[in-house]
């Protein structure tokens, strides 16, 4: 009989431990979006700056600035992809 009921506590536990560690994971997993937002600030305050030295390049600029946006937006994606497989799977 309390060999049951250890193993059922032992198997609640695990339960437990597994549901928390999924959800810490998640969250230390969405600190990449914060990142993201931090890098698409840099991106257009770049673009502005550069703009305000050389306004003849404005095509160009804000063409590398797009690049740029893309680029640090895929990495969002990424890190909110993968806090969802964490959290979901």
């Amino acid at each position: 009989m309390y060999i049951l009921i250890l193993y059922l506590l032992l198997l609640l536990m695990t339960e437990f431990m597994l549901l928390a560690s999924k959800n810490i994971g998640g969250g230390l997993a969405a600190i990449g979006l914060a990142g993201a937002g931090a890098g698409i600030g840099t991106v257009f305050g770049s673009l502005l700056q550069a703009y305000s030295r050389n306004p003849s390049l404005k095509k160009e600029l804000f063409i590398y600035a797009l690049l740029g946006f893309a680029l640090t937006e895929v990495i969002a994606l990424f890190a909110l992809m993968i806090t969802f497989l964490i959290l979901f799977a």
